[in-house]
């Protein structure tokens, strides 16, 4: 076993954590960043696969409202360093950025990796970078004293003035954020809120049919609208689209609604949502095309030709409906405009955009170190708040890191003061 004598430790080489790294480098302190992973980013590349959406250009009290019951937790963050720093700091890196048409922010390139290689040539003349080294906890009682982790040469202890941990939440394990840092901030009376899975997928109750999973696993739901309504009164209602899965459903309007339907299911054993499939349409309108004459033609035919419902729409009133259900033209209609689809089970949080849970903010002071621990900070998705997608997620993370390295300068400048 070797010691090694740091300044300050960054654990994890997520967004969160290399924002941390920046502010607190950019001060003048020697920064040492440690990941389990290969090399530093990983998730973030592989969520900007498909166009990484860095931040959103909404209103800022708009935006805020995003992150839900933690808005008075996370809006300060955002006020120091929020959507137009974000653009600010990346242009900084030699990054132009482009509104969408969602009103989403995307480098114009639409890439992750350019930008992290710029944010990794920036950082390295003066941070050093630890790969493959895995934080298991502390050795002996210091707070700040003796970081251990597992690395190919053997574990290895490390002594800093200021630690920021910033390891991610529980999902994309593969990448590095598998919350194997619960049970070691618990072993120190750290209160961390059991993580659960958000931006995900469910399963519906009783499962689809043979028929309706071997055709249609894999489809979307374009131009739908889905609504739902907890035991709260909370109300989610949005137009978009999903994905059938095998065994029930996912995507982006699925995503957005993640939290409500999650919670509900955990609270009551199933949730359903109502599912239009035809929302440029009125109700009646919708009545009207289905009690209209259609003389030779099949009902499937007739409802092509007057509503252009076939395919994946088709075959879920055919999934949920009864052949009398068929017969019946206001129950059918109805159908169309509300088609109840109830989720009993969520995907596992392994397979989630994100999660939710992690280190409760009680333990926390305003700039995220713990109360408990002082000197040791956190920053990013293992804290306990959650965001939908759309920018809000990556937005939040690299606020975090900065409040918290904002919180290790402040706190060594104290140290500084009371030694003299």
């Amino acid at each position: 076993m070797k010691t090694e004598i740091e300044k300050i430790v960054i654990v994890g080489g997520g967004p969160a954590g290399l924002m941390a790294a920046e502010l607190i480098a950019d001060a003048g302190y020697a920064v040492d960043v440690y990941d389990a992973m290969p090399s530093v980013g990983r998730k973030f590349l592989l969520a900007g696969k498909g166009g990484l959406n860095l931040t959103h250009s909404e209103p800022t009290d708009i935006f805020a409202a995003r992150y839900g019951d933690r808005q008075t937790t996370v809006e300060p963050w955002l006020n120091q360093f929020g959507a137009a720093q974000i653009r600010d700091w990346a242009k900084g890196l030699g990054i132009d950025t482009f509104v969408g048409t969602s009103a989403r922010v995307f480098p114009t390139d639409m890439k992750a990796a350019p930008l992290l290689r710029a944010w990794l040539r920036r950082l390295r003349p003066r941070v050093q970078f630890h790969a493959r080294h895995r934080w298991t906890g502390w050795s002996g009682l210091g707070a700040t004293g003796l970081l251990q982790f597992d690395s190919p040469a053997g574990q290895v202890q490390v002594r800093a003035d200021a630690v920021v941990l910033a390891m991610g939440g529980g999902s994309w394990s593969r990448l590095g954020s598998d919350g194997a840092w619960v049970a070691p901030l618990r072993e120190r009376g750290v209160a961390v809120a059991p993580l659960r899975p958000s931006n995900c997928g469910f399963e519906v109750k009783g499962g689809w049919s043979e028929h309706f999973s071997s055709r249609f696993a894999g489809q979307p739901f374009k131009s739908v609208a889905i609504s739902f309504a907890n035991s709260q009164g909370h109300a989610f209602a949005r137009k978009g689209e999903f994905v059938a899965t095998s065994v029930g459903v996912e995507g982006s309007l699925i995503y957005a609604a993640s939290s409500l339907l999650r919670d509900e299911i955990a609270a009551h054993g199933s949730a359903s949502f109502q599912l239009d499939l035809l929302p440029d349409r009125s109700a009646q309108k919708v009545l009207e095309e289905v009690v209209h004459p259609r003389g030779s033609r099949s009902l499937s035919s007739h409802l092509k030709s007057r509503l252009g419902l076939e395919g994946i729409k088709s075959a879920i009133l055919h999934e949920c409906l009864s052949k009398d259900d068929f017969h019946q033209p206001h129950k059918l209609a109805t159908a169309i405009k509300a088609l109840p689809i109830t989720l009993n089970v969520t995907r596992p949080i392994d397979e989630a955009i994100s999660s939710a849970g992690g280190v409760m903010f009680e333990g926390l002071n305003a700039q995220l170190m713990l109360t408990k621990l002082p000197g040791v900070f956190c920053a990013g998705e293992m804290l306990d708040w959650e965001a939908p997608t759309g920018g809000y997620l990556l937005t939040a993370s690299l606020a975090s890191g900065r409040q918290a390295g904002q919180g290790v300068l402040n706190y060594l400048k104290k140290l500084k003061s009371q030694s003299l």
